[in-house]
């Protein structure tokens, strides 16, 4: 059973709403998915219509030049069958007996049997069938008691059993998943309560391809009747197809998105029209991706810009208000790969690349040429560092981390030189994450299996421990986004499990990073023995921890956004 988890993203305390309400599919909510459903099946009619088409012509190419012997050929044909048609009538005749003269019983007369293979009368108007069927002409009721069909109404005893299961308390954190099993993608949102070392699926979310990236958002996005600038609880998933769909995660079994960012969110006829003019092209443009989704990045500051880097080697800015692409960016001549905004000067972007490139670009000015700097191999991930603003990171296929000075970069990358770097691990790293919390506290997770968290001092990085979580080849690492959690490390992978690691329970992280500790934090103590917490899900039938290395390496294959080998450039 192949399984694994491709990127993780916390979520702070205090977002997430305390009772999630139940999906409401109403009228309005129909029309809505109907809308936006009907795009998609309208573009595979036309795909489906253009294949039929060029097979047509195709077929008439063909047979163009052997027109006469196909009529012979048929005239052979007709002649023979038209003999053993005689044949058959002479034997018939013979028996006495002809099909016509066979008597059909009365009592099967009026099931009109001769007539049973017949197509039936078509449809009114008003009931198309499609992908949702006649589901508009079915009766639903807002409440069981409504529906004079139930006879056993619903148990006050047990709604409110049920309510307190999907209760999220304010000390609470959810924890998001993107995972494949079986061929099959799904968000998954976790409960992490930290106070009593649990972790649990809360609920789901069906997703359309493989899930690339995950990032939280706090702004509620095409959600009718509330204030655009108020808090919310939402999620961007990119995925192998070029859309950008955004979830409503205090909402349970949603059946669509809140919105979809790209060719698939077009509303009205006029977009539509647009779209249909552009499908044609798989050419990048300025309005949405043609190709998969490799990383997001919300802005904290100006909470309506999410950006976007894509395998059709663009990134893109997106204004959540509307919903529409605001700006686009090529400055990149491969694919984009990783994204990270500013903390301080907030409009500006730090991209990495498979042109072996990263670029510190502001968005203000899209006509000027961004600064560069180079390493290796292709780009992994990239970090601004969280406690000096002038400092980045940028993690590389080739197992090398490099911290640069953004003061120093240029408009060449092969003049950038890098204040240190560090062979991390001796394969790929995949992820890494800084701590918000505490200076100079950096974890990086490998292909090679390893988890490694490091100290950062002015001299340089030095290895803290490394440790295998059985969670196949890592593919995420990151740290608690509140004090309360910040020695909390989630870490996720091949095997399609997730743990979240208590590091102070270490001795080696609490001697090297006890001192920095701020009042809040939870967990530094002293250097004394402490029982080691590691907390995760129970494994179910589901689960795959005894994947072997055959099924890890095609979750690797499967993970390398494009499809394309991640080694191709190791020459």
């Amino acid at each position: 059973m192949s399984s694994m988890i491709t990127s993780t993203a916390w979520v702070p305390r205090g977002f997430a709403a305390p009772f999630p309400t139940k999906y409401n599919f109403d009228e309005e909510e129909f029309e809505r998915i109907a809308s936006l459903a009907k795009l998609q099946l309208d573009d595979a009619q036309e795909d489906l219509e253009e294949a039929q088409q060029a097979e047509a012509e195709a077929e008439a190419a063909a047979e163009s030049g052997a027109e006469e012997e196909l009529k012979k050929e048929k005239k052979k044909t007709k002649k023979k069958k038209q003999g053993k048609e005689e044949e058959e009538g002479e034997a018939a005749n013979e028996d006495g007996k002809d099909a016509s003269d066979i008597e059909i019983d009365d009592d099967l007369k009026e099931y009109d049997l001769e007539h049973y293979d017949d197509d039936d009368e078509p449809q009114g108007e008003g009931q198309p069938m499609g992908m949702f069927g006649n589901v508009k002409s079915l009766a639903y009721y807002d409440s069981n008691k409504d529906d004079p069909y139930i006879t056993l109404k619903d148990d006050a005893e047990d709604d409110e059993e049920d309510r307190e299961d999907l209760q999220i308390l304010a000390t609470d954190n959810l924890l998001l998943a993107a995972k494949v099993e079986d061929e099959l993608a799904h968000l998954e949102v976790y409960v992490y309560e930290d106070a009593a070392d649990n972790l649990y699926v809360h609920h789901d979310i069906m997703l359309p391809a493989i899930p690339l990236c995950v990032e939280w958002l706090d702004l509620p996005v095409s959600k009718p009747g509330v204030d655009k600038d108020s808090t919310g609880n939402f999620v961007a998933i990119g995925t192998f197809d070029p859309d950008i769909e955004i979830w409503d995660l205090d909402t349970i079994d949603c059946m669509y998105p809140n919105a979809i960012l790209g060719q698939g969110g077009a509303n009205g006829e006029e977009d539509k029209k647009k779209k249909k003019k552009k499908k044609k092209s798989k050419k990048a443009n300025d309005s949405y991706h043609v190709d998969a989704v490799l990383a997001l990045s919300a802005n904290r500051k100006h909470r309506n810009l999410l950006a976007s880097a894509s395998a059709d080697k663009t990134v893109k800015l997106w204004d959540l208000h509307t919903t529409q692409c605001a700006k686009s960016y090529n400055y990149h001549t491969d694919k984009v790969c990783a994204l990270a905004w500013h903390a301080v000067e907030s409009t500006v972007l730090l991209s990495g690349s498979y042109d072996r490139t990263a670029a510190i670009a502001d968005m203000r000015a899209p006509g000027e040429a961004p600064m560069k700097v180079g390493v290796e191999s292709d780009v992994e991930n990239v970090r601004w560092d969280p406690h000096n603003p002038n400092f980045f990171y940028v993690s590389t296929e080739r197992g090398i981390i490099h911290y640069f000075d953004v003061r120093t970069a240029s408009a060449d990358p092969a003049a950038s030189k890098t204040v240190w770097k560090l062979q991390a691990h001796d394969e790929s790293v995949s992820s890494f994450d800084l701590n918000p919390v505490i200076p100079g506290f950096m974890a990086t997770g490998s292909t090679d299996r390893t988890v490694k968290l490091w100290n950062i001092s002015p001299q340089g990085p030095s290895l803290v421990v490394s440790r295998d979580f059985d969670v196949g080849k890592v593919f995420s690492t990151s740290f608690g986004p509140d004090q309360e959690v910040a020695f909390r490390l989630s870490v996720a992978g091949s095997k399609g499990t997730v743990s979240i690691w208590d590091t102070s329970t270490n001795a080696g992280v609490r001697k090297a990073f006890g001192q920095r500790v701020p009042a809040k934090a939870g967990g530094a103590g002293g250097e004394g023995e402490e029982e080691d917490r590691l907390v995760g899900v129970e494994d179910d039938e589901s689960s795959s921890s005894d994947e072997g290395e055959d099924d890890d390496e095609d979750d690797e294959a499967a993970l390398s956004h494009d499809g394309d080998s991640m080694d191709e450039d190791e020459d």
